[in-house]
């Protein structure tokens, strides 16, 4: 179980960092992995939908029918929270850039 474990970390830590570079897969495969609660995430819908919607503002139409999907699960809150979220990671990517 512990090598699973490791593996899933792997596999994340690398869709992060690829993610970093402003990777729409890398985001749109963090999405799934939130929603779903796989590769040893638990289920973040909020976390996922910031995935999906920084996938789909690069065009990744699934990143974009999930977005919706997902949002029909949540509330107009959460769906802010997720908002403000992804706004943060493009301006922390932007002030790295710089």
């Amino acid at each position: 179980m512990a090598h699973s474990a490791a593996t899933a970390n792997f596999l994340i830590e690398s869709r992060l960092r690829d993610a970093a570079a402003g990777d729409e897969n890398a985001y749109f495969d963090l999405g799934i992995a939130y929603s779903a609660g796989t590769d040893g995430l638990d289920m973040d819908l909020i976390e996922a939908h910031k995935w999906f919607n920084l996938a789909a503002v690069r065009g990744h139409e699934r990143a974009q029918r999930c977005r919706a999907e997902i949002s029909d699960e949540m509330t107009a809150r959460e769906i802010a929270e997720a908002q403000k979220q992804a706004r943060s990671w493009l301006s922390s990517l932007e002030r790295r850039a710089a």
